[in-house]
């Protein structure tokens, strides 16, 4: 199981420096409901071009938490183990990342980002170490296209002690062999689509989860803004399963 103190110290750590650049961000960290709001007028005002164009909201940055191993594995479908070729169990979900840059309150699609995704499978369990040790299941990147998308299929994640249901990701600029950005995150799930899920197996087998966002401490470290654009936006998809959705904004340099 992850170490929840080792956890509790690094969220910390990470808020400290969340906290050191929020003065300097004040000024654009206003909710919004579309990936490209910032290109757009308030909602009513159309009439008047004097009226602001709202700004997007800066996406927090998290603890990465448990366990990032840099696999190399692009891959648009992180199911299965490379290596065995053995699909992880669960209900399928189709992941969108909308990547935005940020410059002087104007958001733009960043392209060419790398996107990592790694999280547990329907038992809690990740890829890499403790009982799945030796095993490369639920993790991946894709590379944001010309619109700053990035897409995956996944199953809906299970939960361990001590969390609320998450997935992690990580952002990089990558040049040639140096990376000139990184970002780390995750991003969490509405408890109405958790419960429906986790009422089928595999994951029912599992009992109740032990904490709901409200109880977990790092989804608590996240303001009202921050938490909205931190849960995924989820529907349910008419062949199986879920899509997906997240809108990642970011100041690069």
């Amino acid at each position: 199981m992850p170490d929840d103190n080792r956890l509790e110290q690094e969220r910390l750590l990470n808020r400290r420096q969340l906290l050191g650049r929020a003065a300097s961000t004040a000024a654009i960290m206003f909710l919004s409901q579309t990936p490209l709001a910032c290109a757009e007028k308030a909602a009513g005002n159309d009439d008047d071009d004097d009226d602001p164009i709202p700004a997007c909201v800066l996406t927090a940055d998290l603890t990465e938490g448990p366990f990032f191993f840099d696999e190399k594995l692009n891959r648009t479908d992180i199911r299965s183990d490379p290596d065995s070729g053995d699909i992880s169990a669960g209900t399928p979900l189709n992941l969108k990342f909308n990547v935005l840059r940020i410059v002087e309150g104007v958001c733009t699609p960043l392209t060419g980002a790398y996107i990592d995704v790694w999280h547990c499978d329907a038992e809690g369990v990740y890829s890499g170490v403790d009982e799945g040790e030796g095993r490369k299941f639920l993790r991946g990147y894709q590379i944001t296209d010309a619109n700053g998308v990035a897409q995956f299929i996944t199953v809906y994640p299970g939960w361990y002690q001590g969390r609320a249901v998450h997935i992690h990701f990580k952002l990089r600029l990558i040049t040639g062999q140096t990376t000139t950005y990184e970002f780390t995150s995750q991003f969490f799930f509405d408890e109405l689509t958790t419960s429906t899920v986790y009422g089928s197996s595999p994951y029912k087998e599992r009992g109740t989860r032990d904490r709901l966002n409200t109880q977990d401490g790092i989804y608590n470290s996240l303001t009202a803004a921050e938490k909205a654009a931190l849960t995924l936006r989820t529907s349910p998809n008419l062949a199986s399963g879920y899509d997906g959705e997240i809108d990642l904004v970011v100041q690069v340099g």
